[in-house]
């Protein structure tokens, strides 16, 4: 039986690396066993914060990629602040005032009130023209986007609304309810622009996808309809050949961005306790952060005098960053310290939880993360506040560790998170709403 056709619009593609890449990547990897035929609308020239070729084996085998240019003010903005051409620029440009200078906080503005949605906004229009023109030789039956960034929404929406194609709408974050917003200066004028676009989007759309059963609500409150879950996962051909080599010392793996949102303050004075109280604790323990890590973690962890106690890896290509979160005694999973935090499922989490480590997550006590780690019996949540709590977990890895030279992970029933299954889900939905038309 002849596929169905699917148009996925994402910004991020091959050769991007990092965890935006995986959604659809990991989507198109599966959608032809559920009668699905993808076709990518990606970037031309894109400025991605990291490039990782190993996603190249995930690509189904004579897919079509479609490519237009891209403008993207980051090379602009290194010539105005004064870095240098090969510096990796953080994509959301977020100020952080007790730090950047005054030219930071210039750009900042300006991309915050000037890109709408996004610094991909000029994408948008040529985007649109390219695809109507497409699309009219070369029909599909639904559409799927992915965002953020919400450029590729907004370009989503406006095909829809020139074709009547049928339109999955996907977040991976909200838009407006993000908590990035907060740490942006955005006018009143500019805000109000957000919040129509996101509205349009949601009268526009078919149905909507989003990561979490709290943000689903959140969205639903704001408008939002037709609205489900289908969470990040894991890609169980990643872990097929994984073998358990434990590290000899007892290390706690946190892999991939650490921005100072997510600074484990109270974990640096808990290890410097431990550090104190029990002698064998600094040679055994290391805590180990694997990625970009922002300079006021670096502070606060030279402030509490444990930085020797802390092993820095810079960011890895995705495969080796597995074989870190694999080999590990214990994962640390850390959310953003923000309002949005009890929806916030980091992509990562389900790729420790097919590590099967035991994780210490700092967040929030009944998070949509917690309620899985009890589910799975992955690990512990503990509040960011709770000094305590996070001391008596440390202590409790470390006991284990010194009865049996390993601690025991007991995670189960993660079948339902594999990308396989969900991109099911998302095949549902897009027979679903490729029948409606």
């Amino acid at each position: 039986m002849e596929r169905k056709k699917v148009l996925i619009i994402t910004y991020y593609w091959y050769p991007s690396g990092g965890i935006g890449v995986l959604r659809c990547l990991k989507t198109a990897k599966y959608l032809r066993q559920f009668g699905w035929e993808p076709i990518i609308y990606t970037a031309k020239n894109a400025h991605y914060p990291s490039i990782d070729e190993s996603n190249l084996k995930d690509i189904p085998p004579h897919i079509t990629v479609l490519k237009q240019p891209i403008f993207e003010p980051y090379s602009l903005y290194k010539k105005f602040t004064g870095k240098p051409p090969e510096a990796n620029v953080n994509h959301a440009l977020v100020a952080n005032e007790d730090k950047e200078s005054w030219k930071h906080k210039v750009a900042v503005w300006i991309r915050s009130n000037f890109f709408i949605p996004d610094a991909r906004a000029f994408w948008i229009r040529p985007s649109v023209k390219f695809l109507v023109n497409y699309l009219k030789k070369n029909p599909v039956d639904a559409i799927f986007s992915d965002g953020p960034p919400h450029s590729n929404t907004r370009i989503a929406c406006l095909v829809k609304q020139k074709t009547g194609i049928p339109w999955l709408c996907d977040f991976q974050d909200p838009w407006t309810q993000m908590d990035l917003y907060e740490r942006l200066n955005v006018s009143k004028l500019a805000w109000q622009k957000h919040q129509k676009m996101e509205q349009e989007a949601f009268q526009t759309a078919d149905a909507i996808t989003i990561v979490s059963e709290t943000w689903k609500k959140d969205l639903e409150s704001i408008g939002a309809k037709n609205v489900s879950v289908v969470p990040w996962g894991y890609d169980e051909d990643d872990f097929k050949h994984a073998n358990f080599a434990p590290d000899w010392k007892l290390t706690l793996t946190h892999t991939g961005l650490l921005g100072e949102d997510r600074n484990p303050e109270n974990l640096f004075v808990s290890m410097r306790e431990l550090s104190e109280e029990l002698t064998d604790f600094k040679q055994l323990f290391r805590l180990r952060l694997v990625g970009e890590v922002d300079s006021k973690v670096r502070q606060t962890a030279e402030k509490y005098k444990v930085a020797t106690l802390i092993e820095y890896i810079p960011q890895v290509p995705r495969n080796e960053a597995l074989k870190y979160t694999i080999n590990t005694q214990a994962l640390l999973l850390l959310l953003n310290d923000a309002g949005n935090v009890m929806g916030r499922i980091p992509g990562k989490f389900f790729e420790y939880l097919a590590a099967k480590r035991p994780i210490l997550c700092l967040g929030a006590v009944g998070s949509d993360v917690d309620k899985i780690m009890q589910k799975t019996q992955a690990g512990v949540s503990v509040n960011y506040a709770d000094k305590q709590g996070i001391k008596t977990q440390l202590l409790s890895f470390y006991e284990s560790y010194k009865k049996t030279g390993i601690i025991e992970g007991k995670t189960c029933h993660i079948e339902e998170f594999t990308n396989k299954n969900l991109t099911k889900q998302i095949a549902h939905l897009l027979d679903k709403i490729s029948t409606q038309k």
